[in-house]
């Protein structure tokens, strides 16, 4: 196909199969497809609708995002993983507010320079909100083009990135843009899909290479698999009248800004926190271990539940707080810490005797 029929397909197909309802296509504006475009990032559809929803009530605008506290866009944020994205999206909307007038430069590569934007999602910002001609390379995309002309190595790699950044560039249309960038976004999304994509269906099909090779599953290439290391921590839940201890990890690093269970090398690091926040621990136990699988390594979590006979009335520490179980703050947690305060909060739940106080 020529660039042009490329195009016309697609867009032939976005008009009677494309999907037009998602909460990011109603009221479209810049700062509503850059919201959607970071929370979609390594991310299901499935899984950003509720929060992208959440989020919007919350901080309608890039004004309401610049100025709301740290610990509230981590709690909006909470589950998604990859919480760079959050601190990440507050910078931006800082900056667009304090450099740029609250309104986003029309233009990509102005759009690249603001923190947590890539040339992809910048594209996607222009070329949906803005009716920009900038083409997109997200992993949908990159599966569909990457098929259509049987790209050969892994697409993380620069050269081969490039050469894909090429073929965006030449079947990107000039008219129609904003909905030639969703459907391409869709047909990876519901055809052209890893694992068993629907190529009958596919307007592409009569010029995908990858097809017509019969090799669908052999592209993209995939990346060179290695073992992740394997690392382990114990987290010691201290509790005391239905609350637990908890600390902020430093804003740079593993799960920065949010609040999270201490970590230990083993049991005998108990003394020392005890000590240092002038706690007078009780009875433990170990709970279920817990396994939490990050890009680049595995963590195993093993969790004791350490009751604490006293303590003072308040925390001395800005970084630590007492975190009540059945009244929780609107904080940023790490996700299997939430799993685990959440666990928690069932079997102390499950434990208290009728006349007992949480």
């Amino acid at each position: 196909m020529s660039p042009t029929q490329f195009s016309t397909a697609v867009l032939d197909w976005y008009d009677q199969h494309g999907r037009k309802d998602l909460p990011w296509q109603q009221g479209i504006n810049p700062y509503r497809v850059w919201v959607s475009e970071i929370m979609l990032q390594q991310t299901q559809v499935s899984t950003v609708l509720g929060y992208f929803d959440r989020f919007m009530t919350a901080l309608p605008t890039v004004k309401d995002l610049a100025d709301a506290p740290e610990d509230e866009v981590l709690h909006l944020w909470t589950g998604l993983g990859y919480y760079t994205r959050a601190r990440n999206l507050q910078k931006t909307a800082q900056l667009v507010m304090a450099e740029h007038g609250g309104t986003f430069p029309r233009d990509v590569d102005k759009l690249t320079e603001l923190p947590g934007i890539g040339r992809s999602t910048a594209g996607a910002i222009a070329s949906l909100s803005m009716g920009l001609r900038a083409p997109i390379l997200d992993g949908n995309v990159k599966r569909v083009l990457a098929r259509y002309v049987a790209q050969e190595g892994y697409p993380g790699e620069p050269k081969v990135a490039k050469q894909l950044w090429d073929v965006a560039e030449r079947f990107t249309p000039q008219a129609r843009v904003n909905h030639y960038t969703q459907a391409m976004m869709d047909l990876g999304a519901t055809l052209c899909t890893r694992s068993k994509p629907s190529c009958l269906l596919c307007p592409l099909k009569s010029g995908c290479q990858a097809h017509l090779l019969g090799l669908e599953i052999r592209y993209p290439i995939a990346k060179p698999r290695k073992v992740l290391p394997q690392r382990r921590t114990l987290m010691p839940i201290l509790t005391r009248a239905g609350e637990v201890l908890l600390y902020r990890r430093p804003s740079s690093g593993l799960w920065g800004g949010l609040w999270s269970l201490p970590e230990l090398d083993d049991l005998l690091g108990l003394d020392l926190l005890a000590s240092r926040h002038a706690l007078q621990l009780g009875a433990r136990r170990e709970l279920a271990g817990l396994i939490h699988t990050f890009s680049h390594f595995q963590l195993t979590i093993e969790p004791w539940l350490i009751r604490v006979e006293a303590a003072p009335s308040a925390v001395a520490e800005a970084d630590w707080l007492w975190y009540n179980l059945a009244t929780p703050p609107r904080l940023g947690l790490a996700a299997p810490v939430k799993k685990l305060l959440k666990r928690v909060a069932d079997t102390l739940a499950t434990e208290q005797t009728p006349g007992e106080q949480p």
